[in-house]
């Protein structure tokens, strides 16, 4: 795929620029959200909801008999956040764990939700065609009126979080000290579990019911790999939510075979595994590298121990020594003498070895009988 040809066609076909400014806005809105869903530990909610969501798209299109997308959001959450509330008073009224309560929800809504969609599609009329899109999503049919309603609805949820800003922070962090302060912790709580759902519900037309949990939750893995700032944190969950859409919507652009929603997701996920890898702060390669680079210098540490204890045995810290006395230590190794030698703390010659001036002063301070003088 050639970016330019992409670029190119961005601007000048009207369909894909429509596709793209939704799959864009829709991966900003769920990056922004997904942060906090991650903080507050509920990941699985994501799942739950967007699963809840179904009947509630059914059952708008069955009372109205049209496709609205303002009617469909406004089902999609009502059920959503009826959904969210089994959950929470489940949890909190029973025995029973939110695992358990996230299961059930999931199971009963949907279940409920395909029940709905194949009564719908049993009628003699063909205007519920296109209702099961919802399930896997289809970025294709995004009309203008769609992208309208995603870039409404989701600066509304931005603004929402721009002014609690500093309330959802204390709530993700510490809602006990939230609580001790005066703040209505429940009623922010509803507040942002309802901004999550609509996150959840914005991205269903794109990216589907079944994969919505992954496009909430994997921005803000992603992102989380690379800072320890809320605000930070925030900004690069909605930027590699907008490059998702983006990147995902031009892959399939150029392939006839791959939907969208499922490419923006492996998308979103590509940077997930990246993240994983490469960041800098918690990065699997950089914390190997940091692990070999620990060993090494412990290794170097014991070995200039080990010598000093050789050296200080003689009146002369410089009186040359057999490489072979080394034999009983363990640790040491030729790489490890020529790098104590590039260091300039021991001379070594053929077998022979002896401090330097440096090196018996490095150790002497290093050793531990004389720590804390």
């Amino acid at each position: 795929m050639d970016p330019s040809a992409y670029f190119s066609l961005l601007f000048s076909d009207y369909t894909l620029r429509t596709i793209s400014l939704g799959t864009v806005l829709m991966g900003i809105v769920c990056g922004v959200l997904g942060s906090f869903a991650l903080l507050r530990r509920r990941s699985l909610l994501g799942d739950a909801v967007s699963h809840a969501a179904l009947p509630g798209i059914v059952l708008a299109f069955m009372i109205t008999g049209t496709k609205d997308p303002w009617l469909f959001f406004l089902g999609a959450i009502l059920s959503g956040l009826a959904g969210a509330v089994w959950i929470i008073g489940i949890s909190a009224r029973t025995h029973l764990k939110t695992d358990t309560s996230l299961g059930l929800v999931l199971s009963v809504f949907f279940g409920l939700g395909i029940l709905l969609l194949t009564m719908v599609q049993r009628q003699p009329n063909a205007n519920q065609a296109g209702l099961d899109s919802f399930l896997f999503g289809q970025a294709a049919t995004l009309m203008v009126s769609d992208v309208i309603m995603i870039a409404v609805v989701g600066l509304g949820s931005l603004i929402l979080v721009a002014v609690f800003w500093k309330e959802f922070k204390l709530l993700s962090f510490d809602p006990q000290y939230a609580g001790t302060l005066g703040f209505k912790v429940r009623l922010l709580d509803i507040l942002l579990t309802s901004l999550i759902v609509v996150a959840i519900v914005l991205g269903l037309q794109t990216v589907g019911v079944v994969l919505m949990s992954a496009m909430l939750l994997a921005p803000a893995a992603a992102a989380r790999q690379w800072t320890n700032s809320l605000g930070t944190m925030v900004l690069l969950a909605g930027i590699f939510g907008a490059l998702s859409g983006l990147t995902g919507t031009a892959f399939s652009t150029f392939s006839d075979k791959a939907a969208t929603g499922p490419v923006i997701v492996l998308s979103a996920t590509l940077l997930v595994v990246v993240s994983f890898f490469f960041s800098p702060g918690r990065g699997l390669l950089f914390k190997q590298i940091r692990l070999y680079r620990n060993r090494k210098s412990l290794r170097l540490h014991k070995t200039l121990s080990v010598m000093y204890e050789i050296a200080s045995a003689h009146e002369e810290f410089s009186h040359p020594h057999s490489v072979s006395i080394l034999n009983d230590f363990r640790g040491y190794s030729k790489k490890c003498l020529r790098e104590l030698e590039a260091r300039n703390l021991i001379v070594l010659k053929e077998n022979t070895w002896m401090l330097t001036r440096e090196g018996y002063e490095q150790a002497e301070m290093d050793h531990p009988e004389n720590q804390g003088r």
